[in-house]
């Protein structure tokens, strides 16, 4: 769902999706290919993305590249994303970046812990791009929910 080059950011055309500004996306996956996937997708809307492999990268990045959101993986191989939200949210408290779990953790169980942990949203692989985005067009309006 990519916004055409002939339409204006804010613009849209039948089935595209309209929004007000890009955001900054920081993705951070120990799987080479979901960072990849993920930062395809972001860019194809109009987002600046990075992209990195552990906690350890991440937060080399995140305090220059100050995202608007951050889709962390749980199961990283440094520290699981559950330590990572709850360190985040203590640190940055209501500046903290919209959260979301992108993860193979997907039962019920995991679901209440990323929310305990401080995750705005939790998102299952394999995601569905379009329910991801949709999860995000908030922030592209400057709406927080």
């Amino acid at each position: 769902m990519m916004v055409s080059a002939s339409a204006a950011p804010g613009e849209a055309s039948d089935g595209e999706r309209n929004f007000s500004r890009p955001l900054r996306v920081l993705v951070v996956d120990d799987d080479r290919d979901t960072v990849l996937s993920l930062t395809l997708l972001m860019r194809a809307e109009g987002h600046e993305v990075k992209g990195v492999h552990d906690s350890n990268e991440m937060w080399q990045v995140v305090e220059q590249f100050r995202p608007d959101a951050i889709l962390l993986d749980i199961g990283l191989p440094d520290r699981n994303g559950y330590d990572v939200a709850r360190t985040l949210r203590r640190r940055f408290g209501p500046q903290t970046p919209m959260l979301v779990a992108v993860t193979a953790w997907n039962k019920g169980a995991d679901k209440v812990l990323a929310q305990l942990a401080g995750f705005d949203h939790h998102v299952g692989k394999p995601y569905d791009p379009n329910s991801l985005l949709t999860l995000l067009a908030p922030l592209t309006l400057g709406l927080r929910d």
